[in-house]
């Protein structure tokens, strides 16, 4: 059975944010004819309008927006209601200058801004609550209403503060997860330094110090502030739920944004969604990156995701702001779908004239609609995607999971390590050549079932706990095929260094154990030469290892310098499976042998073979598949295809091969 569309619109979900506030009710009338011809059917409404629905304090005005929600629904135009509170008024900071959020250093934000509140501040809280009840209890049976949107992008600006409330409440939180002073102690190494702590009054945050915090210390600051903000997101759930049980509810994310739990908050919200901003000027590196986050957001959920955000041309916050080229916009809302996305939409529907995003793009620019270019892409992408409802519900099936875990990469944002090492970097080297090859992938947190995936990669899991360890293992034995890079396994979830060689919890699933870290310097160039060949070695960069085998096979082996002829990748076989340890960064040729010498083994093939800057990608329904096939080039490219179909888009016979215009598109329903 095909799932239900999320927002219960039978079609893909298409819109923007919308910020009526900012125009005179004309323009309110105007806009719905414009989104009407765009094919809009769904808008995200108040997600900055805090001091318009409540100037003064208790004092709520819903006139105004009783207004656009009618207009809008006359318009035959769904709304994503937001909750309101990503900016609170200037009056709440007046009243209650606690509110405000407190940096390391002591300093405290001001109102003036955007996200200008301190989480955990009870005040915050209370003000805020009300105000979704409010919301709630008005819009709830609003024939309008699609969902909820809650808050929004939580942690872009403010993931932390240290203001006295926050360090109280970080002091229960300790308690209650160590249990007890002796506890906490004993996980922290609090022997070090004397840390040794006798009450948990003593313990403040790793705030400005003189020197390196607690490793322990500040990655419980980290869960901790994450824990606060999704403890935020709840209440406002729970604050709506009173009054509407039904309707779907979501929060937007940013991709791989370092400072929230994404697994953790996903089991709270009823679909994914995210704010897409790839730099035009990186090219083809964008689109990966695009790519690598839709997976994330699909991932969340196991179903499809809404990219919630994305920008018609250019944006407005970098040095340089490099505008999409003719196409590209369509390319990349296509790569969403393509992924797994049943909705694309933009921030935000009509260019504002003030503001700090004022030079930020829009559906809708500055220049008169209908004459621009932007529009006319807008209006005809709308087009489009109104014929592609047979699309809605269909799901990605992926043989192949990344693993990646939040808590492993905060550990490795705190100083005192060999080397700089960002697990979502070493994620996207992995992802960029699974996608060149067409590949679907899932991303999931260690402690997953895997069982149904062929191929499970874990880059630079530095953090891993017993339960996790125990489910690679029976991924492995059950006949999976599992990769672990470099400096992985090293500490556990308090951060202590397992004993007897490196990864102590996957010694003896990997067949292999590191004596040393042998990290390179630029100058330091190294090569790895693999088993049985004669060639003069592929470049690796950034690591290297002192690694021992036990049970392992090497599969190749470091060719110069002081680690010349040890082992740098082995593969050991345990049960049904294989388990592979890659004990370096691999360089792009042997990365490329690396994934061909795994996708053979492990039985996984990419969609389809394609072109170079073309990729392909397959979502699955109820009775039929779709093939996206998307040009990331501005030349034109021709693709083969294993089977013909219906092209959605043109309502053509594809053939046996399609022609690809630059930045050009296909959604081509297979025949059986």
């Amino acid at each position: 059975m095909p799932r239900p569309p999320l927002l219960g619109i039978d079609q893909l979900v298409y819109g923007g944010d919308y910020n009526p506030e900012q125009w005179p009710p004309e323009v309110w009338r105007e806009d719905v004819r414009l989104m009407q011809l765009a094919h809009v059917n769904c808008m995200s409404v108040g997600i900055f309008s805090w001091a318009w629905i409540e100037p003064r304090p208790g004092v709520f005005e819903f006139g105004w927006l009783d207004e656009v929600l009618d207009v809008l629904h006359s318009g035959g135009i769904k709304v994503n209601l937001a909750t309101a509170t990503a900016s609170p008024p200037a009056w709440l900071c007046k009243m209650h200058p606690e509110t405000l959020p407190v940096r390391a250093d002591g300093t405290r934000l001001r109102q003036g801004s955007r996200q200008h509140y301190a989480p955990f501040s009870p005040a915050f809280r209370y003000y805020a609550e009300r105000l979704v009840r409010k919301i709630a209890s008005r819009y709830s049976q609003h024939p309008a209403l699609a969902s909820w949107h809650i808050n929004n992008e939580y942690a872009c600006h403010v993931w932390e503060s240290f203001d006295p409330a926050t360090v109280q409440g970080f002091r229960h939180w300790l308690e209650q997860r160590h249990g007890s002073i002796e506890a906490l102690n004993r996980n922290w190494g609090t022997a070090f330094w004397s840390q040794r702590y006798a009450n948990f009054d003593e313990i403040g945050p790793p705030a400005q110090l003189p020197t390196a915090a607690n490793p322990a210390q500040a990655l419980d600051w980290r869960r901790f502030s994450n824990a606060v903000l999704l403890d935020l997101c709840r209440m406002e759930i729970a604050a709506i739920r009173e009054h509407s049980e039904r309707v779907p509810i979501s929060t937007n994310f940013m991709g791989f944004f370092p400072w929230l739990d994404q697994f953790e908050w996903a089991k709270d919200l009823d679909y994914a969604s995210w704010d897409s901003y790839p730099d035009p000027s990186l090219g083809q590196a964008a689109s990966s990156g695009a790519a690598m986050a839709h997976d994330l957001s699909r991932s969340l959920k196991g179903k499809p995701f809404i990219l919630m955000e994305q920008a018609s041309n250019q944006v407005n916050w970098r040095d340089i702001n490099a505008p999409k080229a003719p196409g590209e916009m369509r390319a990349l809302s296509y790569q969403a779908l393509a992924h797994g996305a049943d909705g694309v939409c933009f921030f935000q529907w009509r260019a504002s004239r003030a503001g700090a995003e004022r030079f930020h793009s829009a559906m809708v620019p500055h220049t008169p609609a209908e004459e621009s270019r932007v529009f006319g892409e807008v209006a005809t992408l709308g087009q489009e995607l109104s014929r592609l409802g047979p699309i809605v519900g269909s799901e990605t099936r992926a043989q192949v999971a990344l693993l990646f875990d939040w808590t492993s990469r905060w550990a490795l944002l705190e100083r005192g390590r060999p080397a700089c090492i960002d697990p979502a970097e070493e994620a996207t080297r992995w992802y960029r050549e699974l996608h060149a090859h067409n590949v679907a992938v899932d991303f999931q947190p260690p402690d997953a079932d895997l069982s149904r995936y062929k191929l499970a990669i874990a880059p630079a899991l530095y953090l891993l706990r017993e339960d996790a360890a125990q489910a690679l293992a029976a991924f492995v034995r059950a006949g999976g095929h599992l990769v672990v890079t470099f400096f992985s396994g090293v500490v556990d979830e308090h951060e202590q260094v397992g004993l007897g060689g490196y990864p102590a919890k996957l010694r003896e699933l990997l067949g292999a154990w590191v004596e040393e870290w042998h990290p390179l310097t630029p100058a330091g160039a190294q090569t790895l030469r693999w088993a049985g060949d004669d060639d003069p070695g592929a470049p690796v960069e950034h690591w290297s290892e002192l690694l021992h085998t036990t049970t392992a096979s090497t599969l190749a082996h470091f060719g110069s310098g002081a680690l010349e002829g040890r082992p740098a990748l082995t593969v050991n076989s345990v049960g049904q499976g294989r388990a592979y340890y890659v004990a370096t960064r691999l360089g792009p040729a042997a990365q490329a042998r690396m994934l061909d010498l795994l996708l053979g083994e492990s039985g996984v093939r990419g969609v389809l073979s394609t072109p170079a800057g073309v990729e392909a990608t397959l979502r699955h329904g109820a009775e039929q598949s779709f093939l996206f096939l998307i040009n990331h080039t501005d030349t034109p490219r021709r693709v083969a295809l294993e089977r013909e179909g219906l092209e959605l888009i043109g309502g053509e016979r594809s053939g046996q091969a399609v022609e690809l215009e630059g930045r050009g598109v296909r959604v081509i329903a297979l025949d059986a």
